[in-house]
């Protein structure tokens, strides 16, 4: 595998984001709209682009197979949204260098820490974000999810 991993910049990764990011949705079996999923789609340029974000992609020699999405909470915390790899490449590591890449991203936008809230069903993310020195915290944005796990990292 000729993995490559990119920042979004051009308008074409932005429209390549939205279609991860709509994957991601699809995956998930849930429906985003209390997160006001389709507005965050328009706006994903403005929304994970600098100066307060960024949008990674992963690619496989062209083939675009993963996402993460980084865009400020305030102006010390960054939020990781829409972290998600295609199944059929998980496993190999390509998720870890992703959230690796995402931290030294966040680090050189000014940011102190990184937050996010994952499903209580997504167990192997839960595990790789402890692994990379996530924690709990209590609840930072709505959720109607049971059992919304929400996790911090200092940079």
């Amino acid at each position: 595998m000729d993995i490559i991993y990119k920042t979004a910049t051009a308008n074409q990764d932005f429209e390549v984001g939205k279609i991860l990011f709509q994957q991601y949705s699809n995956s998930l079996n849930i429906d985003l709209s209390f997160q006001d999923f389709e507005t965050e789609l328009k706006t994903i340029n403005k929304q994970y682009n600098k100066p307060k974000g960024a949008l990674l992609l992963v690619y496989n020699d062209i083939i675009a197979i993963g996402c993460a999405g980084i865009r400020e909470l305030d102006k010390e915390t960054a939020e990781l949204k829409r972290m998600y790899i295609l199944p059929e490449f998980r496993g190999h590591k390509i998720g870890q260098k992703l959230l690796e890449l995402s931290f030294e991203t966040d680090k050189n936008l000014n940011y102190n820490k990184i937050r996010l809230d994952t499903l209580p069903n997504m167990i192997q993310a839960q595990n790789l974000y402890r692994s990379l020195g996530f924690y709990e915290i209590h609840g930072y944005r709505y959720n109607p999810v049971i059992g919304t796990v929400y996790m911090e990292k200092i940079l």
